[in-house]
């Protein structure tokens, strides 16, 4: 299992350059334009420079104005286009970095929702939010203000070292020297500074991920009086983030300086010894000038190549982690049983029914077996010596075995870290079993497909998830193309109309920040009237009322009632008065059955359920 954070040293920077070259090469037409236009700027400024020669030696031989001005003009035309070539690349790289970067953050995000819930139970919403700015934001940087200038930068170091030798040779040489001791430091400063910003990038996820844990749990923090431990924890690993940042600014910051300082010795050297030369008549005046030009612009290309070393360093770090995220093994679903909707014909059989049409009636359907009649879905759910960890070795389930009949009530009961909350995981295959097996109307839920298992199932989750939009679109989701009578039904069955009908807005009230703007209570009926939308065969409902008083509670058993009928329904409650109607009462403790039966059986029996009815246990 990947995680996201971390500061480790990137270990394949040819292979994360790969994963973005797949991006840029989908705008290859607009990326070879911006460095075709990139090349014309640097030709254009190593030609206005090179005109030094023949403007200043014209001007000593004959002294024309005329010359000096015809020139100068042609200089300033070159100048001028090399200016049109720079406004032209900046504006097409421009557009062409939004392209690539909102196809990087589609595909990432189209990748995470295809990832088993295990990937988000192991890493942090702070460090997955993190890959989407902080290193988004680094590619783009990257894109926005290197790109261009490496292919410029480039074009100009070669023109100015062939410049130079075409001038004078002879001085070349020192030039070179010159050369190889600012490349030599910028590689060793590059090598160095390289692990300090992977790290520093994934020091600045955890620190993302602490303050957005932080702030969500406000209230926690302040009932506990919890706001110096926090401070500190953040200090902590602030601390880490300025160490990592310092270590790779210290050797980033120095390269500039450094090639500046050779670039000024170099061109005290060369300016003594091609003032020599000159004296010596070894070269001439307009070669000497045109080639101090050069040389003085050596060290600019270089300084912009080493500004921008930086923004990749951070950009290979922040991409690498993007991309080993989107590498991750996505949720393997081989199943070929699908949900349809059918139709009984005169003699009984089922056949499946044209697109958009409803009959309300639904069957399995194996695709890979046409021949093999259609099993109508009824909701017969059963556990077959069922073994289950969520960590390799440690057993939460051990052998397990249960089963609920079509239209069964089915209640879970145990105190914290029993499995019930498990149990379910397993139905709707949030994870699959280590050993044995399950069975949906007969059909191991392994071979049938994860969004038809899903969609025959109505979840209503101990934590409520309310998202930005109205109350019903809310309700909406849990049956996308849900009418308004349909939600309007929806929330009568969990009795949340009243409640949303004297909001300001009734059911186009907005919900924001997951329903801060509601009661527990009100976001908890929500969510019931969610599942309710959906009309499923089969229920679970996990600590369903766990947030509501108990006058609401009593408002939506009659509706639950109604739509428990005739489906199959697990239910985990904390208050056992919630589970005394059940069909059948499963008490758990440490992944085993240790009773099972109705609520009058369970208390004639007088253990571990009568224990917790009477409350000589606490049930959590």
């Amino acid at each position: 299992m990947m995680r996201v954070t971390g500061g480790r040293r990137p270990q394949n920077l040819g292979h994360t350059l790969s994963c973005l070259w797949v991006y840029l090469k989908h705008h290859s037409i607009m990326l070879t334009l911006v460095a075709v236009l990139a090349s014309l700027s640097a030709i254009a400024a190593l030609i206005g420079t090179y005109m030094i020669r023949p403007v200043v030696n014209g001007l000593l031989e004959n002294g024309s104005l005329t010359y000096l001005a015809s020139g100068v003009g042609l200089t300033a035309v070159v100048y001028i286009i090399g200016a049109l070539c720079t406004l032209g690349y900046s504006q097409i790289m421009v557009r062409a970095a939004q392209k690539v970067l909102r196809e990087i953050r589609r595909d990432l995000f189209a990748h995470l929702q295809t990832l088993p819930l295990q990937f988000f139970d192991t890493n942090r919403k702070g460090d997955l939010m993190s890959l989407f700015t902080n290193d988004v934001d680094t590619v783009s940087d990257a894109l926005n203000n290197s790109f261009a200038l490496v292919i410029q930068t480039f074009v100009q170091v070669a023109g100015t070292l062939i410049m130079l030798f075409v001038l004078n040779w002879r001085l070349s040489l020192l030039v070179v020297v010159g050369y190889a001791a600012m490349f030599w430091y910028i590689d060793f400063s590059t090598k160095h500074s390289r692990a300090f910003y992977a790290k520093q990038q994934g020091c600045l996820g955890e620190l993302d991920a602490y303050i957005e844990e932080m702030i969500a749990g406000q209230k926690v923090v302040k009932v506990f009086n919890h706001q110096q431990a926090d401070l500190a924890g953040f200090a902590a690993r602030n601390e880490k983030l300025r160490q990592a940042g310092t270590g790779a600014q210290s050797y980033a910051a120095t390269m500039i300086p450094a090639v500046v300082s050779i670039g000024y010795i170099n061109y005290a050297v060369i300016a003594v010894l091609g003032g020599l030369m000159v004296m010596k008549g070894w070269t001439d005046l307009g070669s000497l000038a045109s080639y101090l030009v050069f040389v003085r612009q050596t060290t600019m290309p270089i300084n912009q190549f080493t500004q921008q070393g930086n923004f990749l360093l951070a950009a290979l770090a922040g991409a690498e982690r993007i991309f080993t995220a989107m590498e991750e093994d996505p949720e393997v679903d081989q199943g070929t049983v699908d949900l349809v909707t059918v139709r009984e014909q005169p003699d009984g059989t089922l056949t499946e029914c044209a697109d958009g049409e409803t009959t309300g009636r639904w069957a399995w359907c194996d695709r890979s077996r046409p021949n093999v009649p259609f099993q109508p879905l009824e909701g017969d759910v059963r556990f077959h010596n069922v073994d289950f960890g969520y960590v390799k070795g440690h057993l939460i389930l051990q052998g397990l075995s249960l089963y609920a009949k079509p239209g069964q009530k089915i209640a879970f009961v145990g105190s914290t870290g029993a499995g019930k909350t498990t149990i379910t995981n397993l139905i709707n295959r949030f994870y699959d079993v280590t050993a044995g097996s399950i069975t949906y109307d007969g059909i191991d839920v392994r071979l049938i497909r994860k969004d038809a298992l899903r969609r025959s199932l109505g979840i209503v989750l101990q934590d409520t998830h309310l998202f930005t939009g109205t109350v019903a679109d809310n309700i909406r989701f849990g049956k996308l193309d849900a009418t308004q009578q349909e939600i309007e039904e929806a929330a009568k069955i969990a009795n949340a109309d009243s409640f949303i009908r004297r909001l300001p807005k009734g059911y186009d009230t907005m919900v924001t920040a997951d329903g801060a703007n509601l009661s527990q209570g009100q976001r908890q009926l929500l969510a019931i009237a969610r599942a309710a939308v959906a009309d499923p065969p089969v229920l679970i409902l996990d600590e369903a009322t766990s947030s509501i008083d108990t006058r609401t509670e009593a408002l939506i058993e009659k509706g639950m009632d109604r739509l428990m009928e005739g489906r199959t329904v697990f239910v985990i409650a904390h208050r056992l008065s919630t589970v005394r109607n059940a069909d059948a009462i499963i008490v758990l403790e440490h992944g085993h059955i240790v009773e099972r039966g109705t609520h009058e059986e369970l208390l004639a029996h007088k253990g571990e359920y009568y224990q917790l009815y009477n409350g000589m246990f606490e049930l959590s």
